[in-house]
């Protein structure tokens, strides 16, 4: 006779690199599509959102900073963590959609190849997105992509991880700092890719992830002013105009993907137009012949 009790997981938020509980200590059940309790994960509050803000704020200097060729080696060794343990994401993809083990090895290898895909853009996006100005005056006249600082990201429902990996890659990439707000229905997918990023090079406080309901966080994403963008994914009308109405007050810019759940592993994907809408161009003048 077995009297031993399995130890159940509770999936934590992951802030600055560190896997915390709620500040409101509140928790919600994933369960499978047919309702089949599955583990608690940690639901995120307004306090939880600006302490990821903070975080942000704090490591997307030193990332920005980094050269394209660093971000980019750090992103490939990140795809490099997901292949070793990607294992554990099927398993994790399989039981938190209730597809079958094929179907969610076939998410992860694409959501793999996704991230070394928008690796190879860090160091050539400047390149094909910038350009040097003809003036009339004896100057070089340089126009040149920058992060815009902390990005916000609604995840959609499905797919639940090749979706979160698709706009968590295209944001970072160019030295922006991100808070992913994954799936509601599945989020268990995504709380496990922080635990895998965890333990790549990324920089602390570059990805958070904060599990909640879209809704009740909406509003205040929407009005916090060290958000500087908003990446719309969730297909969730009602939502689309909170996060509007919130932005036009203090002018972030918005960006919405409408991809349906298959679009999201074809080419539609890997629009490299995605990293424009999270960067600015900065024009530079330098005189010629001193």
């Amino acid at each position: 006779m077995n009297s031993r009790l399995p130890v159940r997981k509770t999936y934590k938020l992951y802030i600055n690199g560190a896997f915390v509980r709620s500040e409101g200590g509140r928790t919600l059940p994933a369960t499978t599509p047919d309702g089949t309790f599955l583990d608690n994960y940690a639901y995120a509050t307004r306090k939880d959102l600006r302490d990821a803000v903070k975080a942000c704020e704090i490591a997307q200097n030193d990332w920005a900073k980094k050269t394209a060729y660093l971000r980019s080696q750090i992103l490939y060794r990140a795809a490099e963590m997901l292949e070793q343990r990607k294992h554990e994401l099927i398993h994790e993809v399989a039981r938190s959609t209730s597809v079958d083990s094929s179907t969610a090895q076939n998410e992860v290898d694409i959501s793999i190849d996704r991230l070394v895909y928008f690796a190879g853009w860090a160091d050539k996006y400047s390149q094909l997105f910038g350009s040097v100005n003809p003036v009339a005056t004896s100057h070089f006249n340089f126009t040149i992509p920058e992060p815009m600082g902390v990005v916000i990201i609604f995840a959609p429902e499905l797919p639940s991880l090749l979706a979160p990996i698709s706009l968590l890659a295209s944001v970072i990439l160019s030295g922006n700092a991100a808070i992913l707000i994954p799936s509601e229905k599945y989020p268990l997918p995504s709380l496990t890719l922080a635990e895998i990023l965890a333990t790549c090079d990324l920089p602390k406080g570059v990805v958070n992830i904060l599990s909640s309901i879209h809704a009740d966080l909406a509003p205040f994403a929407a009005e916090h002013m060290g958000i500087h963008a908003i990446v719309d994914a969730s297909g969730n009308i009602s939502l689309q105009k909170v996060l509007q109405n919130g932005s036009a007050i203090n002018l972030k810019r918005y960006a919405c993907r409408r991809l349906s759940p298959t679009a999201w592993a074809t080419e539609s994907a890997e629009d490299p137009y995605w990293i424009l809408d999270t960067v600015e161009f900065k024009t530079a003048w330098h005189p010629i012949g001193l």
